[in-house]
């Protein structure tokens, strides 16, 4: 099974990105889960979101504490939340940031794999606006093999119709620019 927490802020479309990916997973035949968990619940306040993929039943139903990997949405979260709680030392970072893996390193007191991609100025490119949440799941999807990029063509037609080809974009952008430390 692997495990993703998400970490973002309300309004950049976390929530988003773990419904897509347990689509795309199941999708591929693959038993998912994606769910939410909000503080306050206002736009901008910090949020986290979680996936759990697996080959089998998924019949694990509490809160992931322990993930596989961790996706950061905005950079300026570092610092502010623990970022790196609970992942597991042979997991991966993954933060949406234009600094260098070693870069990040120094801020995030974490030892295992860390990567990096500039997912804002993707998405600006891309989308003409800076929302990551779809940008990082192509970095996600490079560093783990938890779906295939193609798995997430479907789910994204559904939810983002004629922009829908923009949203692939800047995935395949970031699964080909992610920066591995």
């Amino acid at each position: 099974m692997i495990e993703v927490r998400w970490h973002g802020r309300g309004g950049q479309g976390a929530v988003t990105s773990v419904e897509l990916l347990a689509l795309a997973a199941i999708e591929e035949g693959k038993y998912a889960q994606g769910f939410p968990s909000f503080g306050p619940e206002r736009r901008g306040a910090p949020v986290a979101a979680f996936n759990r993929v697996d080959g089998k039943q998924i019949k694990i139903r509490s809160g992931i504490y322990h993930p596989d990997t961790v996706v950061v949405l905005d950079e300026g979260l570092v610092g502010l939340v623990n970022v790196a709680e609970g992942l597991k030392p042979e997991g991966v970072l993954i933060v949406n940031t234009a600094k260098t893996p070693a870069e990040v390193r120094k801020t995030i007191k974490f030892k295992g794999k860390i990567a990096a991609v500039d997912a804002t100025a993707i998405a600006r490119k891309e989308l003409g606006v800076p929302i990551t949440n779809t940008t990082m799941i192509g970095a996600l999807v490079r560093l783990t093999g938890i779906v295939k990029l193609d798995s997430l063509k479907v789910p994204v037609e559904h939810r983002f119709g004629r922009i829908a080809i923009k949203n692939l974009t800047a995935m395949k952008r970031a699964f080909d620019e992610v920066n591995i430390g």
